[in-house]
């Protein structure tokens, strides 16, 4: 059995081995990108919209991560949107009061056209999350949640979605599947903006979906060809090569914050640490209101101003700039999203803004 075959590889070693080409003398280590748009009739591939041979690696390595089948979308809401379809004209969703605001703002766009129902509620009070199942078919699930980092009980609302007959889903874009692994706990359906940590290098957009039921698959991919959300070639390549490093970048993304959260704690001039105890989001509220978060972003110096989350650099933003945060989330709150540079240089150059 060659490496990429072995199921008992960690994700540190299969992020590395998978998605290759076959081990043939004198064959490419790396895959090729496939820069076309049709193929000759009688193989595999048919037409560039239905597949191409450079997601595939991709699609198999995430896939192996997340424990199931996954397919690549142009976007993250790409992804979003062919998962959304899933549930019956005139159907209910459930999602969290706090989620990403392209999530919200898609299945308010949906309500508004009487395509769908959604209904809201606080996915950290467990008790409320589970009052609000009540006759719906899609459960739209995240932990941590964006930007408040609150933390739902997942094995236990999956259950219960399972119970109701529900469709589970869990946007697992902060968390990884480093982290947290849906599809073990029961979900049906695991989402990524592949934008985000898969990638990890700020520089294309991807999203990807996993499950491990095959009608759901064959929905989603239908939905992708139809629709037309398919990733380019490049870009593809880029996230492959991207989700090699995903566990060593990771790994210090998540030690940064950790350290960070804890100093930060102890700051005069943040009223308010979220931090879920892991991974590498944080959230802040910066005392002296807007104006002085509105300081901070245009004092720093090593972070960067900016509304993309999970590369290699460090960003923070002030979440409620965007007139599609729900007023819920604080105006003084900065999201810190903590890439792998030096510790004590983001320390610095953070409370230099601070204090400023």
């Amino acid at each position: 059995m060659s490496a990429e075959h072995d199921p008992s590889l960690s994700p540190a070693t299969a992020v590395v081995a998978l998605g290759r080409p076959e081990r043939t003398p004198g064959a490419s280590v790396g895959p090729a990108v496939e820069f076309t748009s049709t193929f000759v009739t009688g193989g595999a591939n048919a037409y560039a919209r239905f597949d191409n041979p450079t997601w595939n690696g991709f699609e198999e390595a995430v896939g192996r991560l997340e424990g199931g089948a996954a397919l690549a979308f142009a976007s993250g809401m790409g992804a979003i949107r062919a998962v959304v379809e899933l549930v019956p004209v005139g159907g209910t969703v459930l999602v969290p009061q706090h989620s990403y605001n392209g999530t919200t703002g898609l299945l308010a766009s949906l309500q508004e056209t009487g395509r769908l129902t959604v209904r809201r509620a606080d996915v950290s009070d467990e008790t409320a999350y589970l009052d609000a199942m009540d006759h719906v078919d899609m459960v739209w699930l995240e932990s941590p949640t964006n930007p408040m980092l609150e933390v739902a009980n997942l094995p236990q609302l999956i259950k219960a979605a399972r119970e109701s007959g529900a469709i589970s889903v869990c946007d697992n874009t902060f968390a990884t599947p480093l982290l947290q692994r849906p599809l073990e706990l029961g979900a049906d359906v695991v989402v990524h903006s592949a934008t985000k940590y898969l990638s990890g290098h700020s520089d294309l957009i991807m999203g990807v979906t996993v499950t491990t039921d095959p009608q759901l698959q064959e929905k989603l991919h239908a939905t992708r060809t139809l629709g037309g959300a398919i990733p380019g070639p490049m870009e593809a390549w880029l996230a492959l090569r991207g989700l090699r490093t995903l566990h060593v970048r990771f790994e210090r993304a998540c030690a940064n914050a950790a350290e960070l959260a804890a100093r930060l704690a102890q700051h005069p001039a943040v009223t308010k640490v979220r931090y879920p105890g892991s991974g590498a989001m944080i959230a802040i509220e910066v005392a002296g209101g807007v104006p002085a978060a509105e300081a901070v972003e245009q004092a720093i110096r090593v972070w960067l101003p900016a509304t993309s989350l999970g590369g290699v650099e460090s960003m923070l933003e002030r979440r409620r700039r965007h007139a599609s945060e729900p007023e819920t989330v604080p105006d003084n709150l900065l999201r810190l999203s903590v890439g792998i540079e030096d510790v004590d240089d983001l320390w610095t150059d953070l409370d230099r803004a601070l204090r400023g």
